[in-house]
């Protein structure tokens, strides 16, 4: 498995097949773009992450090419803390390990090109298989926001996760 940049004209239409339905869209990005997503909305959202928090968006490909998953991702200077976000992972690869080398790979470029001494990312407490996949790759679960999320007749918790270099 490879990251690279994500690429607009050729990764949308990849991406936007793995998010087919109302809770995988709610638990991949709380409901900060419309569902369903169009490009236009989603490109607008990822220029303004990057302007506003330094997002850059990735791709995860098999070695083949083929787009395997997605992630956000950006660094505070100040703290050196990263932050990752909109993880996900093709839907016809999910619990088969694509996840966890997928985040091994973004954490390796965390720590080692962008300095960073410790990364964090939220996930919603049900999504009990992103979780797992988290805690896989290091992540530990540092604190829990009961019901912050609407979804449906839900309440979804906020769950932060953090990892630190020291303990990989």
């Amino acid at each position: 498995m490879r990251i690279r940049p994500y690429i607009a004209n050729k990764d949308y239409e990849c991406l936007s097949k793995w998010i087919d339905n109302e809770r995988t869209h709610a638990f991949w990005c709380a409901n900060l773009l419309p569902y369903p997503m169009t490009p236009k909305s989603f490109h607008d959202f990822l220029e303004k992450n990057a302007m506003d928090w330094t997002d850059g968006a990735y791709i995860a490909t098999e070695n083949s090419g083929q787009a395997a998953g997605f992630f956000c991702y950006s660094v505070n200077t100040e703290n050196n803390m990263g932050f990752l976000k909109f993880v996900i992972v093709d839907s016809t690869k999910r619990k088969k390990g694509y996840g966890k080398e997928m985040l091994n790979l973004a954490l390796q470029y965390a720590f080692q090109i962008t300095g960073a001494e410790t990364v964090q990312l939220n996930v919603f407490n049900e999504n009990i298989l992103a979780k797992q996949c988290y805690k896989k790759a290091g992540f530990i679960e540092r604190n829990i926001d009961k019901d912050v999320f609407s979804y449906q007749d839900e309440l979804w918790s906020r769950c932060n996760m953090v990892v630190s270099k020291q303990s990989l």
